[in-house]
């Protein structure tokens, strides 16, 4: 168990006991010391990670405003904008300094979200990361990256930003530890607009599988964090080409793929071993005798122990697949096999997930499960990520936007970890 986890707890404790020997009767509501000393652990957290997050702000004026913010993100009610938080803290004094420190300062948030990654992998070990889309709507045209969007996941048209958050992700708590903010060609050619908003020279138009392998990538090369499996929905992007990226870096993955994604069949399929490539669906179909039951815990909004469908087949990349000389030939793809899995509920049309992953010689229940860590994603994001803010900033900086989402995913740490309970966490050797 860590440090941390251990004082936070021993905070609980000895706020619940003070409370009960002074009479208070709402120490026991939620068992002995623990709905009222929700503030005591939030404490013993922001004391920790704020020594970690704002150890490269220069000038301890930015560290004590980044500890104020942090504050407010946790403490404000409603939306987390700054004239919220600067309510909370101190008024319009504050708000101005508030603004100026999110949206204009020139403090680097880089390091402070790679600080609170490095902070949230060695206190709650992640067993993958998890890549989410957020959307965030918009009445106006002027928040940086804000565009009307088709957003395929919800079958509708909306005025949004689009971001990638990559989640440090285990059984027991979700966290997000990097972003990227989708920006179109139209925002990047408007001059006017690319320099109001501060946009750095170096960003330029990438799509969402580019901004999602680019965010995954910083975590090892960049951060030195470890290797895990990358969890993501691929379906709304080039499928095969974050799938070749991913590769190239050297990643393991588990991404979820359209039906018609064409894939090689080496285990024989439609056409046998060795034949063209054919559509995902096809070659999963034709091993649906495969399929063995997978019991897995729902760590999302639904709760409890589900059991689906899951077969699995290897495949190869078609762009990379050549016959192997004397071995029957058996296609060999780019880097290796691939793993293509299909699931469903039972008595229900099957598949209905089609995943692909590295490292076919795991289980496919192990891999599928893997997947299943999307959920806890979900739930945590719904009922701590959007309490904390994470979609609530309103300025026009790139800059600002960044701070404000790493703040965001700071305090949605503290909230995530005080919210652990008796559940154990482990710090990383």
């Amino acid at each position: 168990m860590s440090d941390v986890v251990l004082r936070m707890r021993n905070a609980e404790r000895e706020a619940g006991d003070g409370r009960r020997e002074a009479g208070d009767p709402a120490a026991d509501a939620d068992g002995p010391g623990r709905a009222p000393a929700r503030s005591d652990a939030h404490d013993v957290l922001l004391t920790e990670l704020c020594s970690v997050l704002f150890a490269s702000l220069p000038r301890a004026d930015q560290r004590r405003k980044g500890v104020e913010y942090l504050r407010g993100l946790l403490g404000a009610e409603g939306r987390k904008s700054i004239r919220n938080i600067a309510r909370l803290i101190g008024g319009q004094a504050t708000e101005q300094n508030l603004h100026h420190f999110i949206s204009s300062s020139t403090w680097d948030w880089d390091p402070v979200r790679a600080a609170l990654a490095q902070y949230v992998t060695a206190v709650a070990p992640p067993r993958a990361w998890v890549v989410r889309q957020t959307v965030i709507p918009k009445a106006g045209e002027h928040s940086v990256g804000v565009d009307r969007r088709f957003i395929s996941s919800l079958g509708q048209v909306l005025n949004a930003q689009q971001a990638i958050g990559v989640w440090s992700a285990s059984d027991e708590v979700s966290m997000p530890v990097n972003w990227r903010l989708h920006l179109s060609q139209a925002w990047l050619d408007d001059v006017p607009r690319r320099s109001q908003a501060s946009i750095p020279a170096s960003v330029n138009t990438r799509s969402l599988g580019d901004c999602a392998v680019a965010a995954v990538l910083e975590l090892t090369s960049a951060w030195g964090l470890p290797a895990r499996p990358v969890v993501a929905d691929v379906r709304e992007t080039d499928g095969m080409k974050v799938v070749r990226r991913l590769r190239t870096g050297g990643v393991p993955f588990m991404v979820r793929v359209n039906s018609t994604l064409p894939l090689v069949p080496v285990d024989g399929g439609p056409a046998g071993p060795g034949a063209e490539a054919v559509p995902a669906h096809r070659i999963i179909g034709a091993h649906q005798g495969r399929c063995r039951p997978v019991a897995w815990t729902d760590h999302g909004t639904g709760g409890g122990r589900r059991t689906d469908l899951v077969a699995a087949v290897r495949v190869a990349d078609p762009a990379g697949s050549a016959r192997l000389p004397g071995a029957g030939g058996r296609p060999r793809g780019a880097g290796g096999e691939l793993l293509l899995l299909g699931a469903g509920a039972p008595g229900r049309r099957w598949p209905q997930e089609l995943w692909l992953a590295t490292a076919p010689d795991l289980p496919p229940a192990t891999l599928f499960r893997l997947s299943r860590l999307t959920g806890r994603v979900e739930r945590d994001f719904e009922g701590i990520a959007d309490r904390t803010g994470i979609r609530d900033y309103t300025g026009r900086s790139f800059n600002g936007w960044h701070r404000h989402v790493t703040l965001a995913s700071a305090a949605h740490a503290v909230a995530a970890l005080a919210n652990t309970g008796d559940r154990p966490l482990r710090r990383a050797c």
